[in-house]
């Protein structure tokens, strides 16, 4: 398994595994301790893992945590997924930029989401499984989210949303949720 920094935002990294295929198929570790250890972060933080099965088209996102924020690693491990993340931690040197990532079941890539970050993805596959690992317990009173389509933003996704939460489609400018992150 190697690591690579996302250069669009500072702290984020992709795991990417090393399958061992054959006439069965392919095996390959989705996490390691060591490599997680080696870029300087801790592997025993994560405390919660969840899974989300979604449709082709379904959309979700973006999200974020308030308060102390929440670290992740998300891996489409079955189907595909366009993820989406975006830097909103004022004091980062990659402030408000955007980045996009093809994750599949194919790869089993992960991709480290550092807490202030926001993120959503879509679902390219008829089926696509996502899984999460996150630093803290979930307390829905933190959450937040910020519209798919802000135009500040410009993020260009692949399709049409066939489906979203009611309140992914209601959610706040970017602009709107600063403000309020400021008062």
């Amino acid at each position: 398994m190697k690591a690579t920094p996302v250069p669009e935002i500072a702290g984020a990294y992709l795991f990417e595994p090393i399958p061992y295929a054959d006439e069965r198929g392919f095996f390959c570790r989705t996490f390691d301790a060591d490599v997680v250890r080696s870029v300087g972060l801790d592997p025993d933080a994560f405390v919660q893992d969840s899974v989300s099965r979604s449709v082709r088209g379904v959309l979700r996102g973006l999200h974020l945590r308030s308060g102390a924020g929440e670290a992740k690693l998300v891996r489409c491990s079955y189907g595909q997924i366009f993820d989406v993340v975006v830097d909103l931690r004022p004091d980062s040197p990659t402030y408000r930029d955007v980045a996009s990532f093809d994750l599949s079941g194919e790869t089993q890539a992960t991709l480290y989401i550092p807490a202030g970050c926001a993120h959503g993805f879509q679902a390219l596959t008829e089926t696509a499984d996502t899984s999460y690992r996150i630093d803290r317990p979930h307390d829905p009173a933190e959450d937040v989210t910020i519209a798919f389509d802000d135009p500040e933003l410009a993020i260009r996704w692949p399709l049409p949303p066939t489906s979203m939460s009611q309140r992914d489609r209601e959610a706040p400018s970017l602009a709107d949720v600063l403000k309020q992150r400021e008062s």
